[in-house]
């Protein structure tokens, strides 16, 4: 899993259909411990994440999992919570 930030919207009329229906962010990663940020993904969101949020996501396999979706699909990250708090034991 990977813990990132909202930073931003993306609407696209035209996609695969797989993708209909689908709310999606994008998310900048954060390393947790020093603060740094790493190149920014697109996530489907399934949990009504929001810009400014920090929300998980998962990757890969898990996130067509999370979807129901085959592994020749096109999703590739997934929203799947929203953090309220993070204690981080230095």
């Amino acid at each position: 899993m990977v813990i990132g930030n909202v930073i931003g919207n993306i609407w696209a009329t035209k996609k695969d259909e797989g993708l209909n229906g689908l709310k999606l962010l994008i998310v900048e990663p954060v390393n947790v411990k020093t603060g740094d940020t790493s190149m920014p993904i697109v996530a489907a969101d399934i949990v009504g994440a929001g810009i400014g949020e920090q929300v998980l996501v998962i990757r890969g396999a898990a996130a067509r999992h999370a979807l129901n979706k085959d592994k020749n699909h096109t999703i590739d990250a997934v929203i799947i919570g929203i953090i309220d708090d993070l204690d981080l034991n230095k």
